[in-house]
């Protein structure tokens, strides 16, 4: 055998494994084996949309069992020339943990900027998952910018130790980043999903089994003592600098604007949870807790943050974490800080963060998580990164009243808090709870044991609140539903139906005009011009079917309809009298605007 031939045997015989090792992918891909890794799939129950996909974190987890889903939020296949689109990336605390739906930052902000700007379509899609750190962070944000993203918004940072892939994580991988991140991406593999999943149930056959009895904080730990300045610390910083860096770079030099968040918890309330060796947190606390009670707010602030700082199970971000975002958005263009902290400081009396706002280590209250918004919107503003005029403006106060987020939704976030407390590592007794007999309490208790759903429990409080003729709660539960279903059209027209019958005629306006603007039917244009006819605003219904005409698109209003219109607009320039008044009442009559009709013959008979 010549020297050619020996090279190409010994070729052939040390690429058979591969090509073996091909075959059995190929063939785990035909029988679509394991689950798909990619961020968004498109919606089963939308045509023509996309969704995040349930399996988007499995290859961050070491186990199935661990791994955690996240919002569903369609956005549209193809982007429309309206839409203005905005991720959101993160940890629990960016998905809005212990409310979710409505109680989370990104439908505070999104609330108030489709009522600033109606003129654009808002698709905001929340992609945040619990227990994950910068790590997923970053391979999202790799997957995003093939989206057509207008804006990104970053919050990440307190899961850097014990997230998915954390240094004191049970699904840590030994090794630099470098390899890490090869790892999550062989885990794409299906030969690699195999493999992982042989190697779980082997686990499972030696008693190694996940006791899901025991809360998601406890079962994601596995090293409880990480020492301040520890090698392990030290590690846990490079590791959020290199992803948070590549992230800002990636982001700007695709000119993405993005918005990141300084990192907010607990430093007054919360007693450090481990408390060891030559840096004493609990020391650092009492007596921060001595200053406090003095009123010196400045020294104490400056204990509770060591107290932080030296708390050796590392739940809670360590300083040097806002010090890189800092950085960072100094450093890349395009890339801005949302000074949350800051934010949350001004809300409090001493300017220390604690029970005020932060429901237990990290994770804000209600009013928490509208000055979160808050900090973001300002950026937003201020950069004027939404290339549209506003058309109102909602203050920081008004966003606070108007919001839709029902009691159902905080005695839910009250309950989930009570059973996580109830765990380790806060290990607090549930104290005796005298639960009421409401409907928002039965409904929020049986969201909480995942006894129903919460749009389950949004209709239970609609109907409730129908058949009490409560059309303010009503219409609150609407705006809810219609958040977290922002393309069902019909719930534009419920709250514009139901906010009409309150008297509330901006905002009924709004959703009849939102429901045209999304879905330009006959149906929707009859709606809208009914809504100016009752509302005597006849010159509003011209205005509208004049835009329509320039749009290119058929007048909604018939050529007698619009008479019509034309000579009540003509007659409430004429000085007022009892047979003028007739005549309007008979026109709105003629458009079945009966109310509006009485309201001038009510005016003779004064």
């Amino acid at each position: 055998m010549n020297r050619g031939k020996e090279i190409y045997f010994k070729a052939a015989a040390l690429s058979l494994p591969l090509v073996f090792l091909c075959f059995i992918e190929i063939l785990l891909r035909i029988f679509n084996y394991g689950f798909h890794p990619s961020l968004f799939i498109k919606d089963p129950d939308q045509q023509g949309y996309m969704m995040m996909n349930p399996t988007a974190s499995y290859k961050f987890f070491s186990t199935s069992a661990n791994a955690t889903q996240g919002n569903r939020e369609p956005f549209g296949i193809v982007k429309s020339k309206n839409t203005y689109r905005i991720f959101v990336i993160g940890e629990s605390t960016t998905a809005g943990y212990p409310y979710m739906h409505n109680g989370s930052f990104h439908r505070w902000l999104q609330y108030r900027l489709i009522h600033q700007y109606p003129s654009l379509n808002f698709e905001v899609i929340n992609v945040s998952l619990t227990a994950v750190n910068s790590y997923t962070v970053l391979d999202f944000a790799k997957q995003i910018v093939s989206y057509e993203p207008d804006l990104v918004l970053v919050y990440t940072g307190h899961n850097e130790y014990y997230g998915a892939l954390g240094i004191g994580s049970t699904s840590r991988i030994k090794g630099n980043s470098t390899w890490i991140k090869l790892v999550i991406k062989l885990r794409e593999l299906k030969l690699v999903q195999l493999s992982d999943r042989i190697i779980e149930a082997t686990a499972k056959l030696f008693g190694k089994r996940i006791d899901k009895r025991e809360n998601l904080m406890k079962r994601m730990v596995t090293n409880q003592q990480i020492p301040y300045q520890s090698a392990d610390f030290n590690r846990g910083i490079a590791q959020f600098n290199s992803n948070m860096d590549e992230l800002c770079q990636l982001l700007s030099k695709k000119h993405i604007p993005t918005v990141i968040s300084t990192l907010v918890s607990n430093e007054k309330d919360l007693k450090p949870f481990i408390s060891a060796g030559k840096f004493s947190a609990e020391k650092q606390y009492g007596n921060g807790k001595k200053l406090y009670v003095n009123g010196d707010f400045k020294a104490a602030k400056t204990n509770f943050v060591l107290a932080k700082e030296y708390d050796q199970l590392r739940f809670r971000a360590p300083e040097a974490f806002n010090q890189i975002i800092r950085k960072l958005c100094k450093q890349y263009p395009g890339i801005y800080l949302a000074d949350t902290r800051a934010w949350f400081e001004k809300n409090e009396v001493s300017g220390i963060i604690g029970k005020e706002t932060i429901l237990e280590h990290v994770h804000p209250n209600l009013l928490g998580y509208a000055i979160m918004s808050e900090s973001f919107y300002q950026q937003i503003n201020n950069r004027n990164l939404i290339p549209a005029k506003k058309q109102s403006e909602m203050s920081f106060a008004q966003l606070l009243v108007n919001m839709p987020v029902t009691k159902v939704d905080s005695l839910y976030g009250a309950y989930q808090i009570m059973m996580l407390r109830s765990g380790w590592p806060f290990n607090e007794p549930i104290t005796a709870y005298n639960r009421g007999n409401s409907i928002d309490e039965q409904l929020a208790g049986a969201l909480a044991v995942d006894r129903i759903t919460w749009r389950t429990a949004m209709d239970e409080l609609y109907k409730a609140a129908m058949a009490n003729a409560d059309k303010q709660k009503a219409l609150k539960v609407t705006e809810a539903v219609l958040l977290e279903n922002p393309y069902q059209i019909s719930y534009y027209t419920y709250a514009g139906r139901l906010a009409f019958e309150l008297a509330n005629l901006e905002t009924a306006e709004f959703y009849f005009k939102k429901a045209y603007d999304l879905e330009p039917t006959r149906g929707n244009a009859n709606n809208l011009f009914l809504f100016y006819f009752k509302s005597d605003l006849p010159e509003q219904a011209l205005q509208y079917d004049d835009r329509i005409k320039r749009s290119g698109q058929q007048s909604y209003l018939d050529a007698q309809t619009e008479g019509i219109l034309k000579n009540i607009i003509k007659l409430k320039k004429e000085v007022p009298s009892n047979n003028i008044n007739e005549l309007i009442a008979s026109y709105y009559h003629q458009l079945r605007a009966d109310e509006t009709a009485a309201k001038y013959r009510n005016k003779n008979s004064r």
